[in-house]
């Protein structure tokens, strides 16, 4: 039974930083993609970042250049720092990973960006 839980949310000012991280059961090199997704009230959830097992990533043009996910194989852990945050970057933030035959999602971590 694979497990992925987030963490790192929490209350940022505008243009602050904060890193998410996913942790997931087992060997990320079992996943085929790890990635962060977003959903703000009222709003669809959509991709924030991805990284597949290549090791190439791709982000929603509303974060490149801001954001970078990257992946610690030996912790079996995905991170997403985020930096020059906007309050429009506020949601909650799920890690979703992907095997060829699953998909697993976290419970998501808020993330607020405030003055």
């Amino acid at each position: 039974q694979v497990q992925v839980v987030e963490s790192g949310g929490g209350l940022v000012q505008p243009g602050g930083s904060l890193r998410l991280s996913c942790a997931a059961s087992g060997s990320i090199f079992s996943f085929i993609v790890m990635g962060w997704y977003r959903q703000a009230p009222g709003k669809q959830r959509e991709l924030v970042a991805q990284i597949i097992s290549s090791g190439s990533t791709n982000y929603a043009d509303s974060v490149k250049g801001r954001f970078t996910i990257s992946r610690d194989n030996a912790k079996n852990t995905v991170y997403l720092q985020m930096n020059s945050l906007k309050p429009e970057d506020t949601a909650v933030y799920y890690c979703k990973a992907v095997q060829t035959s699953r998909v697993y999602w976290g419970q998501g971590t808020q993330v607020t960006v405030s003055s």
